[in-house]
C-alpha cells in the first residue's frame, strides 16, 4: 500500500502544508492506486493523469502552500460539474465532448483550496437515478461489487469508498449524494439551500439539488464543506450542548416498507446518542400524503429541463421514460411553491420540538450492480423508490440532511442513519456525526485486493 492513499484530507494537507510531503508525491501514488484497481469499481470516466499530475506541480510551488486548506489533496468531480478543459458528459452520449471553459464554483474553491483534480466519476445519464450505469459502464460498491454503488453520485462514492481519493463532489437533487453514501459507507452531507452555490442543470430541479461532500471521516466532511461554502476552516464554533433528538423509522411514502436491519440501525444509533447525552425519543414527521407526487413531478420535469436541446435517440430508455413523464407532470401545480411552503410549515411545526431527526439511511440493501438503464422507466422507478425512499422530502424542503456508516448486512455493505436538522445547522449535523464516529468508529475504506 502507498503512503499516502488511505490517508484522510485533513492528514494529507497538514503533511504538504508542512513539507513533509509533495503534492505531486500524494497525487501520483493516488493516480497509481486508481490505474491498479479501478477497473474493478468503475468509480471513474476520466482519470486526469498528465493534468492532475502538472496541478499538483503548480500547487507545490505556490507561495501561500502553508495557508491553503486542502493542500494537495486528490479530489474526485462527479461528471455533472464542469471542470476546466473537461467534457462534462452527465453520463449521456448526448451531450457535448467539447471541453468546459470554466470550472464551476465548486471545483474553482477546491482547486483554490489547494486540491487536484485527479478525474471526473461516473454518474447514471442526466444524474437522474439511485444506480450509477450506462454507456460509461456500471460503477459496483467496493464492499460488495455484485451491488450497486448507487447514485446518482455513485463514481464519487465508490472512489472515496476504496480509497482512491479522500473526499470527492457530488450533489444531491433527491438524495444523489446521500444514498450512494448510505450504499458504500460514508459521511454525505447535503446542505441547505443557500449554504453552498448549485447551479446545476437548468434549474437545480426546481430547487431541490445542492452540492456537498463525500468523505470517510466527519472531520474531512466538515473542511470540504467549509471550502465549498467559502467559509474559514479554522473558524471556532461553540461546543455541542444536549440536543432534543427524535427517532423515526416510518417511510415517508405510503406502502414502501423499511426492512428490519435498517430500522433497527436508526433505533440502535438513537440509543448511543441518549447515552452520549443527548434527549431522545420516538417521534414520525408529519409526511403529507402528496409528498410522493410532488417531488416526483419536480424530479422529473426538472430531468425535462435539463434534456432540452438533446437528440432523444442518444438517450437510453429509462431517461425517455423520465422526461416523458416530466413534461406531463411539470404542467401540473405541484412543481410551483405552494407544496414546498406547506412542507415547509409541517417540519417546522415538528422540529419546534426537535433539534435534529434520525431516520434509517435507506429502506433495504441496494439493489444489483446491473445494466438498469437498458431496462424501462417504470421498472427503474419502483426499485428506486423501494430502497431509497427516506431522503427526498429533504431536499423539497431544503434542509440540511447527512448519512453515515452504523453497521453491515451479512453480504457486507453497509448500514448507515440519515440525520436531518433545521436550516443553517451542518454544523450541528458534523458535530452529531463526529460523536457517532468516535463512539462508535468504522473502517473508512473496503479492502483492496
Amino acid at each position: 500500500m502507498p503512503q499516502w492513499v488511505g490517508r484522510t484530507a485533513v492528514e494529507i494537507s497538514a503533511a504538504v502544508r508542512e513539507r513533509r510531503v509533495t503534492s505531486r508525491q500524494v497525487v501520483a501514488e493516488h493516480l497509481e492506486f486508481i490505474e491498479r484497481h479501478d477497473a474493478r469499481f468503475g468509480a471513474f470516466r476520466v482519470v486526469r493523469t498528465e493534468a492532475a499530475l502538472a496541478e499538483a506541480d503548480a500547487t507545490g510551488a505556490r507561495p501561500d502552500l502553508r495557508e491553503l486548506p486542502l493542500a494537495g489533496v486528490p479530489v474526485a468531480v462527479k461528471d455533472n460539474l464542469p471542470v476546466r478543459g473537461e467534457a462534462t458528459r452527465n453520463g449521456s452520449a448526448a451531450t457535448s465532448a467539447a471541453p468546459a471553459v470554466e470550472d464551476h464554483i465548486t471545483v474553482a474553491r477546491l482547486r483554490a483550496a489547494g486540491a487536484v483534480v485527479v478525474g471526473l466519476t461516473n454518474v447514471p445519464e442526466l444524474c437522474v437515478f439511485g444506480t450509477t450505469d450506462g454507456i460509461h459502464g456500471i460503477t459496483a460498491n467496493p464492499w460488495n461489487t455484485s451491488r450497486t454503488a448507487g447514485g446518482s453520485s455513485g463514481g464519487s462514492a465508490a472512489a472515496v469508498a476504496y480509497g482512491a481519493v479522500p473526499i470527492a463532489l457530488g450533489n444531491d437533487g433527491m438524495g444523489s449524494l446521500r444514498i450512494p453514501a448510505a450504499n458504500c459507507g460514508l459521511i454525505g452531507l447535503k446542505p441547505g439551500h443557500g449554504t453552498v452555490p448549485a447551479g446545476i442543470g437548468n434549474g437545480d430541479w426546481f430547487g431541490m439539488s445542492e452540492n456537498g461532500p463525500l468523505a470517510g471521516t466527519a472531520a474531512d466532511a466538515r473542511l470540504m464543506l467549509s471550502v465549498l461554502a467559502g467559509e474559514d476552516p479554522q473558524e471556532s464554533r461553540p461546543a455541542p450542548e444536549p440536543l432534543r433528538i427524535a427517532v423515526s423509522t416510518r417511510s415517508p411514502l405510503p406502502g414502501v416498507m423499511i426492512s428490519r436491519a435498517c430500522a433497527r440501525a436508526a433505533r440502535d444509533a438513537g440509543v448511543l446518542l441518549a447515552g452520549a447525552g443527548h434527549h431522545v425519543r420516538p417521534a414520525d414527521p408529519p409526511y403529507p400524503l402528496t409528498l410522493g407526487a410532488t417531488v416526483l413531478a419536480r424530479w422529473t420535469a426538472g430531468t425535462a429541463r435539463d434534456a432540452e436541446g438533446l437528440d432523444p435517440r442518444l438517450l437510453t430508455r429509462r431517461t425517455r421514460g423520465h422526461i416523458a413523464a416530466g413534461r406531463l407532470l411539470g404542467r401540473t401545480p405541484l412543481t410551483r411553491t405552494g407544496p414546498r411552503d406547506r412542507m415547509r410549515e409541517r417540519m417546522t411545526r415538528f422540529f419546534a420540538g426537535h433539534d435534529v431527526l434520525v431516520t434509517p439511511g435507506l429502506a433495504r440493501r441496494g439493489p444489483a450492480a446491473a445494466a438498469w438503464h437498458e431496462r424501462g422507466w417504470l421498472a427503474n422507478l419502483s426499485v428506486n423508490t423501494a430502497y431509497a425512499p427516506m431522503t427526498p422530502a429533504w431536499n423539497l424542503v431544503g434542509w440540511p440532511a447527512l448519512t453515515l456508516p452504523w453497521s453491515s448486512h451479512p453480504t457486507g455493505e453497509p448500514l448507515s442513519v440519515q440525520l436531518v436538522a433545521l436550516p443553517g445547522r451542518e454544523h450541528v449535523l458534523l458535530d452529531l456525526a463526529a460523536g457517532i464516529e468516535s463512539r462508535h468508529p468504522w473502517r473508512r475504506t473496503a479492502p483492496v485486493a
